[in-house]
C-alpha cells in the first residue's frame, strides 16, 4: 500500500477508537458476553431433527430414542453456554442449567403442537400433497416451529438468544414473529412471504394467516415508553386473515370466526362471525392504443 493509503488508514482508525471509547452503545467490552448466531442455528437445526425424527438426517424411529437423547445431550450443553453469556451474575450457571431443564421439558408439547400444525397446514392448502411436503419444505412450518422454541426462551426472559431464533427464521421464510406472541394450536400459514407478527400479538387456536398480513402496534412513536405495553391486536379463534391485510393496535380484537377480506386496513374491533371486505376499485380499461402509446 502506498504512503497516503497507509496514513489514512491510520487516521480512521483513530477517528473510529475515540469514537468507540466515547459512545455508550460501542464502548461497551462485549467480548464473552454475546450468544452466537451460529451456535443458535446450530440448536435449531438439531432440534429440528429431533422433533421431526428421519426428515431432516437418516435417523429411523427404530435408532430415535438414542439418537435423541444423544442429539438433546449436545442441544443442552451449547444451549446452556449461550445462556450464561448472556444472564451473566455469579449465579449464571444454576440459572442456565435450570432454564435448559424447563425448555427440554417442553419439547414433548411442542413436538404435539407442531403435529397439530403440520395438521392445519395440510387440511387448509389443497395444493399440498403430504405431510411430508410440508414438514420438508414448507416456510410456513418452519417459522412456527423456531417461533414455538423461541416462545419458551423468551417466556424464561434469556435475552437475544430468542430473537436470533425468530430472525434466522424471518432470514429463511421472509416471515417474522416475534417470540413474544402467543399463538394457538392449529396455526395455519399459507405461502407467508411478508407476515409480520408482533411481540404481544395474541392468536388463538385454528386461525388462518395468507402472504402479506401484518398484525402490529397502530403506532411506536413513543418508541421504548411502550416496552411491556399490549400494542398489537387480538385474534379469536377460527379466524381467516387474506393476503396483505393489517390489523393494527393493543385495543383491536378480531372475534371468533372473522374472515378478514385481502388488503383490509382494521384498526378497531371486528364482531364474532364477520366478514370484512374492502370494497372492489373502479378499474378502467383502455384498448385499441397505438403500439406503444399507452397512458395511465
Amino acid at each position: 500500500m502506498n504512503d497516503i493509503l497507509n496514513k489514512n488508514i491510520h487516521k480512521s482508525v483513530s477517528e473510529m477508537a475515540r469514537f468507540c471509547g466515547d459512545s455508550d452503545i460501542f464502548s461497551k467490552d462485549k467480548e464473552g458476553k454475546l450468544p452466537s448466531r451460529d451456535v443458535v442455528t446450530e440448536i435449531l437445526k438439531d432440534l429440528r431433527k429431533v422433533v421431526f425424527p428421519g426428515y431432516f438426517g437418516d435417523e429411523t424411529l427404530d435408532s430415535y430414542a438414542h439418537f435423541a437423547e444423544k442429539m438433546l445431550g449436545s442441544v443442552s450443553e451449547k444451549l446452556c453456554s449461550q445462556i450464561k453469556l448472556v444472564i451473566g451474575g455469579g449465579d449464571a450457571d444454576k440459572r442456565a442449567e435450570e432454564i435448559c431443564t424447563r425448555f427440554i421439558s417442553a419439547l414433548p408439547e411442542i413436538q404435539k403442537l407442531l403435529e397439530k400444525d403440520v395438521r392445519a397446514m395440510y387440511d387448509g392448502d389443497p395444493a399440498a400433497h403430504g405431510t411430508e411436503e410440508i414438514i420438508s419444505s414448507y416456510p410456513g412450518i418452519l417459522a412456527i416451529f423456531v417461533y414455538r422454541l423461541a416462545h419458551v426462551l423468551y417466556a424464561e426472559k434469556v435475552p437475544m438468544i430468542p430473537r436470533m431464533m425468530t430472525e434466522y427464521a424471518h432470514s429463511r421464510t421472509g416471515i417474522d414473529i416475534n417470540a413474544g406472541a402467543t399463538i394457538g394450536e392449529y396455526f395455519f400459514i399459507d405461502h407467508g412471504t411478508g407476515i409480520v407478527i408482533g411481540e404481544t400479538t395474541v392468536i388463538g387456536d385454528r386461525v388462518k394467516l395468507y402472504q402479506g398480513v401484518t398484525l402490529g402496534a397502530l403506532s411506536t412513536r413513543k418508541g421504548q415508553g411502550l416496552s411491556g405495553v399490549k400494542r398489537h391486536p387480538t385474534i379469536g379463534n377460527d379466524v381467516t386473515v387474506y393476503s396483505g391485510a393489517s390489523i393494527l393496535g393493543g385495543e383491536t380484537v378480531v372475534g371468533d370466526g372473522a374472515i378478514i377480506g385481502g388488503n383490509a386496513f382494521i384498526t378497531s374491533s371486528v364482531p364474532p362471525r364477520t366478514k370484512v371486505i374492502v370494497k372492489t376499485p373502479e378499474h378502467i380499461f383502455k384498448t385499441d392504443a397505438p403500439e406503444g402509446n399507452w397512458e395511465i
